[in-house]
């Protein structure tokens, strides 16, 4: 019997990440291979930054017409009629 899963270890034991099919009470043999870097997932986080985003308060100073002559607040060119 061969069964391929993925699983973490929380520092006890070894957590399979879905339903497995095995045996209950059988002696396994388990091969440990460690799987490639992953970035963490941490869900929400766009949302997170939008609700940071926020709580920043406005700058007066600030353009209003920065999509529309972004040339000019980024290159110094003449701004557009």
């Amino acid at each position: 019997m061969t069964t391929h899963l993925k699983a973490h270890y929380d520092g006890r034991v070894l957590v399979p990440e879905q339903p497995v099919d095995l045996p209950v009470g059988r002696r396994l043999e388990i091969q440990v291979i460690a799987a490639p870097d992953e970035r963490p997932q941490r869900p929400g986080l766009l949302k997170e930054l939008a609700e940071l985003a926020h709580t920043l308060p406005e700058n007066p100073a600030a353009p209003t017409d920065g999509a529309a002559q972004h040339d000019h607040y980024l290159y110094g060119t003449p701004k557009k009629a």
